[in-house]
């Protein structure tokens, strides 16, 4: 088997050799084997762990990524799909919310009634079950709501906030639109356009950029899904050696 030095898989990914020591460190590569003067020799196991891992790294994000190849280092096979699941539900939320979005605009531009594409819905939603149906935090939607983006009623008798539909569709897009990288004051606006119906350009501009990134991470996660594919083909050959060095 093919033997690399820490600089050679480095050189590979554009990267330092103190990262490669770092990933292994924190088990997103397999242990180095180690030489009886104890430098570190890396196989083509190791090799393709680590593109394994910047694949999903790019498809997934890093946390993501270092809980993939942790739980298939540790046998936890199971655990490292489920991760990637969730990755791929997280990708097709974004996509149908994105496409509820589109359809509002095509709708504002014909429409000036900012909420009049919204399906009837009467059921309201508090700050707790918005917060979870979106998977963020109350504080971070009492954070939206400082900056504009969301302007919840409140119950006359309780003072406590009550999302209605259109509160939950401008949630909804200020969850994408934060995904994608952009400002809460970015997103405040965007989000008064369609209230108001005053104007699409900032929002469809918006909307491609982030249709785009879409795009860009399914393919990433192709890419990453074949790259694990041919990890975990080696692995099941070397994982009973590299293992024990792991624990030593």
């Amino acid at each position: 088997m093919a033997t690399s030095r820490p600089a050679d898989l480095a050189r590979e990914h554009g990267i330092s050799t103190q990262a490669v020591r770092n990933y292994e460190r924190d088990g997103c590569i397999p242990p180095a084997v180690r030489t009886q003067s104890g430098y570190r020799i890396y196989t083509e196991v190791h090799a393709a762990a680590l593109r394994a891992y910047l694949a999903l790294i790019a498809a997934y994000r890093h946390s993501a990524g270092g809980q993939i190849m942790n739980a298939l280092h540790d046998g936890r096979l199971d655990d490292a799909l489920m991760v990637i699941d969730r990755g791929h539900s997280q990708l097709l939320r974004d996509r149908d919310t994105l496409d509820a979005v589109r359809k509002a605009v095509d709708h504002l531009t014909a429409e000036s009634d900012a909420t009049s594409d919204l399906p009837e819905d009467t059921e309201t939603r508090t700050i707790g079950e918005l917060a979870h149906q979106l998977r963020v935090t109350p504080a971070t939607l009492r954070n939206w709501e400082s900056a504009g983006i969301l302007a919840p009623a409140r119950d006359p008798a309780t003072g406590y906030r009550i999302f209605h539909a259109s509160d939950v569709r401008d949630a909804e897009l200020a969850h994408l639109l934060r995904r994608g990288g952009y400002p809460l004051d970015h997103i405040s606006t965007v989000v008064q356009q369609i209230r108001t119906a005053g104007g699409t350009d900032t929002l469809s501009s918006a909307l491609d950029d982030w249709q785009r990134k879409l795009t860009a991470q399914g393919l990433a996660m192709l890419d990453a899904a074949t790259q694990l594919s041919h990890y975990l083909s080696l692995l099941d050959r070397a994982l009973p050696e590299l293992v024990p060095a792991r624990n030593t």
